[in-house]
């Protein structure tokens, strides 16, 4: 039995965000739109949102150049645009929930926190998430946004099906059942197919989650220990400021269940138990933080790290992010920690974690159980920018991939040659967008030739 509910997104994300401004252009000539960390400015103010399929349809055809405009998580330009925007956050669409095929379907748009709170009532869970749970679904499927855990694949992996207006206006589905490989180039699509106008997710039966939290392991124990650390739970990351070769926090979050639900312990392979709720960045109050000390929750109210109603993080930052297979970690790890001296002025945190290996083309996690290590910056882009290929070089030797959505310095034709279906890819963009109506000065320098 197929249950449609009608979500009011707009409703929804004038809760989180403030009052919105509608219908058309809704920026002054004067005023820039910038990202949400404030660290990049948009090329252009001209925004338009879309009610309706057949609005996005009309200004896809009437423009020769634009761009999708999500929730400006990206720190990079991605999503960048020198002529116009499209939103999808004002678009009317109904969640489509299927208990027998255990999937739903929502318009690209919509925020994994306002999915989240639906699904759980309706007694559904996703297999991940990420640690901000403010993200949209087509904006984080596309750059292959990822949450966490060793038999976890990132988010795109749950998507079933994609609907799309592509460069002619026209709209089609993609699907895993009937599109094979097509489909899984086109899940992992950097922006560059279309507008993705619905998204069906694989769900799975609500289940309950518990996050403990231990203070300063040492990194000689995550040598011979990386394995035990990393598979202690559902999910678990370790966080470091890169002083004294120690990680000053490990999250663990643990599927209440009869494998997992035992008493806290009080060692950690030299960790000792948190005393309270703490945040990433210890000298942060943990108000915004999902609930921790063993205390049972949701899969929505921990699997994040942040939750949906506060500022995510610290606010003011600047992230980069790089996927290393998942058994070089610790040589990797070590590689950075060479550059402790010159990282620690700048960084505010850094946060290790694991993802499973996935099939999508253009996923830095193809056919590659991964590792990452993450980048909180203080938001001084002179001293991160000289700060990435330093990094990069250290990190060369594993193949290292940048997160797409995050600050990297990389060379372009090393980017490419990471990716053995990049050509593939290419084609696939080609075919549904030949005149490039959908690519930027990003997808020009890091995909295609020139």
């Amino acid at each position: 039995m197929r249950m449609k509910k009608r979500t009011f997104l707009k409703l929804s994300s004038a809760l989180i965000t403030g009052s919105m401004v509608s219908p058309l252009v809704s920026w002054s000539q004067d005023e820039k739109i910038k990202n949400w960390a404030g660290n990049f400015e948009y090329s252009t103010n001209k925004i338009q949102y879309a009610k309706s399929i057949e609005e996005v349809q009309q200004f896809v055809k009437q423009h020769k150049k634009f761009k999708v405009l999500g929730t400006k998580h990206c720190f990079n330009n991605i999503a960048d645009s020198k002529d116009n925007f499209i939103s999808l956050t004002q678009l009317d669409q109904p969640i489509e929930l299927d208990k027998n095929k255990r999937t739903v379907t929502v318009g690209g748009g919509i925020r994994y926190g306002v999915l989240a709170d639906y699904l759980q009532r309706e007694g559904f869970a996703l297999h991940n998430l990420a640690s901000l749970p403010h993200i949209s679904v087509a904006g984080s499927t596309a750059t292959a946004t990822h949450g966490s855990g060793n038999k976890n694949g990132n988010l795109s992996s749950a998507v079933v099906a994609l609907e799309i207006v592509t460069a002619d206006g026209k709209l089609i589905s993609l699907s895993r059942e009937k599109d094979g490989e097509q489909f899984l180039g086109a899940v992992v699509n950097l922006g560059g197919i279309g507008v993705v106008t619905k998204v069906t997710l694989d769900v799975q039966p609500t289940f309950m989650v518990k996050q403990n939290v231990f203070e300063n392991l040492a990194f000689e124990n995550l040598k011979d220990n990386f394995d035990k650390i990393m598979s202690a739970g559902y999910s678990v990351s370790l966080f470091t400021d890169w002083q004294n070769k120690n990680f000053s926090e490990v999250w663990i979050k643990s599927r209440i269940d009869q494998s997992t639900n035992e008493e806290m312990r009080s060692d950690f392979f030299g960790a000792k138990p948190a005393t309270k709720n703490v945040h990433p960045i210890i000298s942060l109050s943990a108000e915004n933080c999902t609930e921790q000390m063993g205390v049972p929750g949701p899969w929505h109210e921990r699997l994040p790290h942040f939750k949906m109603g506060f500022t995510p993080s610290s606010g003011k930052e600047l992230q980069s992010e790089y996927f290393v297979p998942r058994n070089h970690a610790y040589e990797a790890i070590m590689g950075v920690e060479k550059l402790h001296e010159q990282i620690t002025p700048h960084i505010m945190i850094t946060e290790i974690r694991t993802i499973d290996a996935d099939n999508f083309w253009m996923s830095p996690c193809y056919k590659q159980p991964s590792a990452t290590i993450h980048f909180t910056w203080q938001q001084d882009w002179p001293a991160v920018k000289k700060l990435l290929p330093l990094i990069e070089e250290q990190l060369a030797p594993f193949n290292a991939k940048p997160h797409w959505g995050k600050l990297f310095r990389m060379q372009p034709s090393h980017l490419k040659s990471l990716y053995p279906r990049l050509s593939e890819f290419q084609q696939l963009l080609n075919h549904y967008d030949p005149q490039r109506k959908f690519a930027n000065e990003y997808l020009e320098r890091n995909i295609y030739n020139g």
